[in-house]
């Protein structure tokens, strides 16, 4: 296939373009580098199956013209803003680039025939879910309680109702959101892995902890109603979460409308993931007791029945602690992250 990756020298997009060269894929990446790093293109460069772009993907003529050139016929889209407190502080600026910009690229796929939209879309579409609906399955009512989480869900509508008009007009196009937990860990063979500026990620601010990269850290809540006190999250590993696509990707046809949740099915608490840390690096660090934050739930985890059944997706990695190595791993060589020299 010929692949637009937005958002491809990010985190999880750098990790995807990884997977799909090493799948024999042509990969047309476009990425502002406003979050992204420079370095992980280069660091996966491969002439004449990778092509890199900066650009942003709200200019609509400028990535038409790409997949136009490359004759892309899939977009697996990425790029995003990704801070659920910043998106509290900056309501318009998520609006824009996760709504406004993904609506000019999604014009410009439709002018340019593209048959595939595979959408990063986020459990936080789900906000607070009662008690009885964790763990969280597909049909869990979708009710944001940040910006963040709203702009994705916006997205998806809006991507249903491209989907609908386009099977209304006779040429349709195959559609996949992929809703994720928390997203951790590295790629195992060392290339890629985790740099955030700030970086707010759980596991990677304890590795920083461990590595003296950071006076210590904090957790926020003691009390609430889990074994230890702490919140409870669902951690599946950046190559499963590719994974995950690839299958979506291979198997969705056109007029097809699908919507998957990613994790591993199970939860750990942040006293387990501080813990974890402790083991793997072998290091101690100081952790501070702040109150809760507002609107962070007791537990979120995934339900991960309908990916298993549809797609035969499954976690190969649910050890918290080989998680949580692989993280390790990079982040050891490459203590200040990309720009580690």
């Amino acid at each position: 296939m010929n692949i637009l990756v937005t958002g491809g020298a990010g985190y999880i997009g750098s990790h995807a373009v990884q997977r799909l060269l090493r799948d024999g894929h042509t990969v047309v990446c476009v990425d502002n580098l406003f979050r992204g790093h420079a370095q992980a293109m280069h660091l996966l460069a491969r002439p004449g199956q990778l092509v890199f772009e900066r650009s942003d993907v709200g200019d609509g003529t400028r990535v038409e013209r790409l997949m136009l050139d490359h004759a892309v016929d899939t977009i697996l889209h990425f790029a995003a803003l990704a801070y659920v407190g910043e998106s509290v502080d900056q309501p318009l600026f998520y609006y824009e680039n996760n709504v406004a910009a993904p609506l000019r690229l999604l014009e410009a796929a439709d002018r340019a025939g593209v048959s595939r939209f595979i959408f990063s879309s986020s459990c936080a579409t789900y906000g607070q879910p009662p008690d009885d609906q964790v763990p969280i399955s597909e049909s869990c009512p979708q009710k944001p309680v940040s910006p963040y989480g709203q702009t994705k869900l916006d997205f998806e509508h809006i991507l249903l109702a491209w989907s609908v008009a386009r099977a209304r007009a006779e040429k349709p196009v195959a559609v996949a959101m992929l809703r994720y937990f928390n997203v951790a860990g590295a790629d195992r063979s060392g290339v890629l892995g985790e740099d955030h500026q700030p970086e707010t990620h759980l596991i990677p601010v304890a590795i920083q902890a461990a590595l003296g990269k950071r006076e210590g850290m904090a957790i926020f809540g003691t009390d609430y109603p889990t074994s230890d006190g702490t919140c409870i999250r669902d951690y599946v590993h950046v190559e499963d979460l590719i994974d995950a696509h690839v299958r979506v990707m291979e198997k969705i046809r056109p007029g097809d409308i699908r919507a998957y949740n990613v994790g591993i099915g199970k939860g750990y608490s942040v006293r387990q993931v501080l813990d974890s840390v402790r083991r793997v690096t072998g290091r101690n660090f100081q952790v501070r007791e702040e109150p809760r934050r507002a609107g962070d739930p007791a537990a979120l985890y995934n339900n991960p029945t309908l990916i298993a059944r549809e797609l035969g997706w499954h976690a190969s990695v649910t050890d918290l602690d080989a998680i949580v190595d692989s993280a390790w791993q990079w982040m050891k060589r490459h203590p200040d992250g990309y720009a580690t020299r």
